[in-house]
């Protein structure tokens, strides 16, 4: 009863016309800056800073998370729409939500999207307004056992599971892990692969890394095959109703809650955003798609465009962002970048996330709980009656579409850090991005390995540290061992499929093979 008073109290606050304003200035500039490839709402919030210090507190942190949910709406527009996911945590999106657009979904695809972000964002909210305690015991039980082992069930998961050939997902991540070494290590101050670049020294940013491997790469790719093709020589069909159908929801009602399920845990954990659930819903949902199909139920559609691999990364995502939210606020641990920069937000109003945040500033956390419930509303009456002119986009020619990427790509990377360095690292992974593509090389790997090779090699080497090298206590504790576990049976399960699946071909082709006598 408390907590329905304290939210009762905190929509009085958020619904002032000033508060309503600043919500729906956050959403739009959240959403056109998702849109665009590597200007994410981190940097968004970022420029925000110096622009809103005389702002009162309330108003400028719910443009703050209204431009943090915004950006994850944002995101999936161009990943649908043009396969250049505008951060990494539509990565997942990309790979069925541009199927979908070429196949003349790309109105489902984004109605699809916006949905499941809304659902996320708001079973999210509420869970941190009502279980704001639990969130934080979860948080306060992982430790460098826990991390690590959470970092290895992620590369397990990407580079075996999920992609369709375990050699070339391994391939894969080494090449992520390599891309996270360049730079000085933390602990012994040593540089490692710099090639005597100063500008190296830092390591190579995520924003270049995802913007050169998704975006350039794609466009090298379709630039590749447009004179094959012909520059627009397939009428691109953008139709199909913006609703979606009964089939179209029984389909993804199951998939929004599968990857809500994923999402809502992660939030807490400092894992590296919303990459991690992410993908593990959309290996979930390939992984479901195929046994239907052995089954006979249903063929299996990823790879084709299925619906399911769109709505369970949304939720996921959106979801990891409203519990990141609860572990800033609850316990003042930053699991995002975006997260990061509002903690930097919060001290410069001179207060600190935590537990005491609770009390001395109930008004503001409460007033800003209710303001992400205002925001998820605003940013779905914004977004879902435009799918269908979001998707007019696939009507532009191609030669002026990705050109228009391309300099949009360069201009994110070069306000990330104004360095022509960067600019000549996006030219290099653009072109790795193309090569990959080519060889059928899967990029998820790389860039699951590049967001949490840095933090598997810090924890391992923390664990180490405090076993005083013994690897013994990197396996204790029953959420490590859980997670092995989890991951040996994920390992044996895709092992036995594949040997089952290659002696089911085997049988096939010696069945055609005409028998001589």
């Amino acid at each position: 009863m408390d907590t329905l008073m304290l939210l009762g109290g905190g929509f009085a606050s958020a619904l002032t016309p000033e508060n309503l304003l600043w919500a729906f200035v956050g959403v739009v500039l959240g959403t056109a800056v998702g849109v665009l490839p590597g200007l994410g709402s981190a940097m968004a919030v970022a420029l925000l800073l110096p622009v809103t210090f005389k702002l009162d507190p309330t108003g400028a942190f719910i443009m703050f998370t209204a431009v943090y949910y915004g950006g994850l709406f944002g995101d999936s527009t161009t990943s649908i729409l043009m396969n250049t996911p505008g951060n990494s945590s539509a990565i997942a999106t990309a790979i069925e939500g541009h199927k979908m657009a070429g196949r003349g979904k790309a109105s489902q695809a984004l109605a699809t999207s916006a949905i499941g972000a809304f659902i996320g964002a708001v079973v999210s909210t509420a869970v941190v307004a009502f279980f704001s305690g639990v969130i934080i015991d979860i948080a306060l039980r992982f430790g460098p056992a826990e991390y690590f082992a959470l970092a290895v069930f992620a590369f397990v998961a990407t580079s075996a599971v999920v992609a369709q050939s375990m050699v070339r997902g391994l391939i894969a991540l080494t090449l992520g892990l390599g891309i996270a070494m360049v730079g000085i290590d933390a602990q012994s101050g040593a540089a490692r692969f710099t090639l005597g670049v100063p500008s190296l020294f830092e390591g190579i940013g995520i924003v270049t890394v995802t913007v050169g491997l998704l975006a350039l790469g794609e466009v090298l790719h379709v630039a590749s095959r447009i004179h094959r093709q012909g520059p627009d020589a397939r009428p691109v069909k953008t139709g199909g109703t913006l609703w979606l159908g009964r089939g179209d929801l029984r389909r993804a009602i199951p998939a929004w809650l599968r990857g809500l399920s994923f999402g809502l845990p992660f939030g807490t954990i400092p894992a590296g955003g919303s990459e991690i659930p992410t993908f593990l819903a959309y290996g979930t949902e390939r992984k479901l798609s195929q046994l239907r199909a052995r089954r006979g139920k249903r063929p299996d559609e990823f790879g084709k465009g299925a619906i399911e691999g769109v709505a369970a990364p949304e939720a996921a995502a959106s979801a990891t962002a409203g519990t990141a939210m609860g572990a800033l606020l609850g316990l003042g641990l930053p699991t995002s970048a975006t997260a990061a920069i509002m903690l930097a937000a919060f001290q410069q109003y001179g207060m600190q996330p935590g537990p005491l945040l609770f009390e001395r500033n109930a008004d503001l956390v409460w007033a800003l709980l209710a303001s992400l419930f205002i925001g998820s509303v605003m940013l779905l009456i914004l977004n879902l009656p435009f799918a269908p002119l979001w998707a007019k986009l696939l009507l532009i020619p191609k030669r002026y579409l990705y050109a228009g990427i391309t300099g949009f790509a360069a201009l994110g990377v070069y306000a990330s850090s104004y360095a022509i360095t960067d600019l000549w690292l996006l030219i290099l992974l653009g072109l790795l991005g193309f090569m990959m593509r080519r060889y059928a090389i899967p990029l998820a790997p790389v860039l699951i390995a590049v967001i949490l090779g840095p933090l598997a090699e810090s924890e391992l080497r923390r664990g180490l540290a405090i076993g005083q090298g013994d690897v013994g206590v990197m396996f204790t504790g029953p959420i490590t061992l859980g997670i092995y576990a989890v991951i040996l049976l994920a390992v044996g399960i895709v092992v036995v499929a594949r040997v089952r699946s290659s002696r089911r071909s085997a049988d096939a082709e010696e069945s055609k093979t005409p028998s001589t006598v």
